[in-house]
């Protein structure tokens, strides 16, 4: 009830007492007190329930740090924090310049490689006149082995003399791990260049000692020289697959559908192998991750419905079920994680953002309740006022001496013209009625709900929400209308 109708309510029961009163100072209603002022509301039929309130933070469904298996410099990074991206959208570079030499180099060996075991096919048909040209081709095969096995040699110990003064430098601090890497890994290819060209020098050693054994058997010559071939070729295709690969790892692109949450590297920046350039993460849908301490843990299951708001959004309730509860505890906390799943469209909601999870604890359906403020507590336990009719005026005390009921009547008449005139022509009508004390038995309570049993309450009851100091039962008190009611309810 609003301060102005409390007034208005408050002159009506003034001016009710004053007219009530007759020469000798009596009220209407047996010479008692007057009138109470009390707010009132009605028991209702309805679900009641009380709720949990847990802690939680928002976290993506997917989060993932982008790098390279290759080394180089960035040569671009395509996108900024905050822009989204596509799943297989390319976002970074490597330079993959060294590499894509590399591939050019390899891809003529693969050509080369490939027009020799052609030729080698064609020569299959051997006759007597070209088996001494198959020794003579041996024997110039295994020279050329030779001269690979020492070209090979002579890079391999420049390649390990420059190995081994980085790694002295290194020691010292005069050379970066990188450049030491770097002279690390030409010492290795050289080693393995050595070690094909001995093989190859082997080869071309077997093939010309059995020419020479073999005399005018060519065949198995060619064959040994095609098979020889083949090898080469397989292993120079394998060559540029593998350089082919390394290309296109230098191309960091989004794996999954996302936003740009940190972008750590930018162009020119040298970037080591599995270096972080960028960090894309999935909030289209997002976790929510709930701490639930061990006593609430019977109240949060897969599946219950819950409902969360944030500080940055307090308008808005988002509504989710739980996913999954974990089996062992948070460490170093005797808290549980529940996780929920939500869509989030237009993005909301953000990672690390804190959240207040509201679960439901008891639930009791179609239950009669009443606001909180109707119940009271006595030595005998819980108790709420109701209103019943008001007795009726003695004889003669509401008129004149010796008018009778008839001087009731009128006694009655005037109060509340009286009322009326003293709460005005806008204020509510005032209706007097009975205080009767109602021993309850209260079930579950919310903030301002309360549920009670009792047979003398039922859906409808009219229940008294506050309580002047003087009330007690059988209080005559005066009700402002239904508004006051309303409001009391509320």
């Amino acid at each position: 009830m609003r301060r102005s109708q409390r007034t208005l309510l408050a002159a009506a029961v003034l001016a009710l007492a004053a007219t009530a009163c007759g020469p000798g100072g009596g009220s209407s209603h047996g010479q008692g007190p007057p009138p109470l002022a009390v707010d009132v509301a009605t028991a209702q039929r309805q679900d009641i329930a009380t709720f949990v309130t847990l802690d939680g933070q928002i976290s993506p469904v997917q989060e993932s740090t982008l790098s390279s298996p290759q080394s180089g410099n960035v040569a671009a990074v395509y996108v900024n924090e905050g822009q989204h991206v596509s799943a297989g959208q390319l976002v970074a570079k490597i330079d993959d310049s060294t590499l894509r030499a590399s591939l050019a180099q390899q891809v003529a060996i693969v050509q080369q490689q490939s027009a020799q075991l052609g030729g080698a096919t064609l020569q299959a048909p051997v006759t007597a006149a070209q088996a001494s040209n198959t020794v003579v081709t041996a024997q110039q095969q295994l020279a050329a082995a030779r001269n690979s096995v020492a070209t090979a040699q002579a890079a391999y110990q420049s390649a390990l003399a420059t190995y081994n003064a980085d790694k002295q430098l290194l020691a010292q601090g005069y050379v970066a791990q990188t450049q030491f890497e770097q002279s690390r890994s030409q010492y290795i290819q050289a080693q393995q260049a050595v070690n094909t060209a001995r093989e190859s020098e082997r080869q071309a050693q077997t093939a010309l000692h059995y020419a020479q054994t073999q005399g005018n058997n060519a065949a198995p010559i060619q064959a040994q020289t095609i098979a020889a071939n083949r090898g080469q070729l397989a292993a120079a295709q394998a060559q540029v697959h593998l350089l082919e690969t390394q290309i296109a790892q230098t191309n960091i692109t989004a794996p999954f559908t996302g936003v740009v949450t940190q972008r750590l590297l930018d162009p020119g920046a040298f970037a080591s192998p599995n270096q972080p350039v960028v960090r894309v993460s999935q909030i289209d849908t997002v976790y929510v991750n709930v701490n639930v301490p061990d006593d609430n843990l019977p109240y949060v299951k897969r599946g219950t419905p819950v409902s969360f708001t944030t500080s940055s959004q307090s308008n808005k309730t988002y509504r989710a079920t739980v996913m999954d509860v974990n089996a062992t505890p948070t460490q170093g906390t005797l808290s549980y994680r529940a996780r929920l799943r939500v869509p989030n469209p237009n993005d909301l909601l953000r990672g690390g953002m804190l959240v207040s999870v509201n679960v439901r604890k008891e639930f009791h359906p179609n239950a009669i309740v009443v606001p909180r403020t109707a119940v009271f507590q006595t030595e005998s336990g819980s108790n709420v006022f109701t209103v019943v009719d008001a007795p009726p005026p003695a004889a003669g005390a509401g008129g004149a001496p010796g008018a009778g009921a008839g001087g009731a009547a009128a006694g009655g008449a005037g109060a509340k013209k009286g009322a009326a005139g003293a709460a005005g022509q806008q204020g509510p009508p005032v209706h007097l009625m009975q205080a009767k004390v109602v021993p309850v038995q209260l079930g579950l309570q919310t903030d301002t709900m309360a549920e009670v049993r009792s047979a003398d309450l039922k859906p409808g009851t009219t229940v008294i929400t506050t309580r002047p100091d003087a009330l007690q039962d059988k209080s005559i008190v005066a009700i402002g209308g239904p508004a006051a009611g309303g409001r009391g309810a509320q």
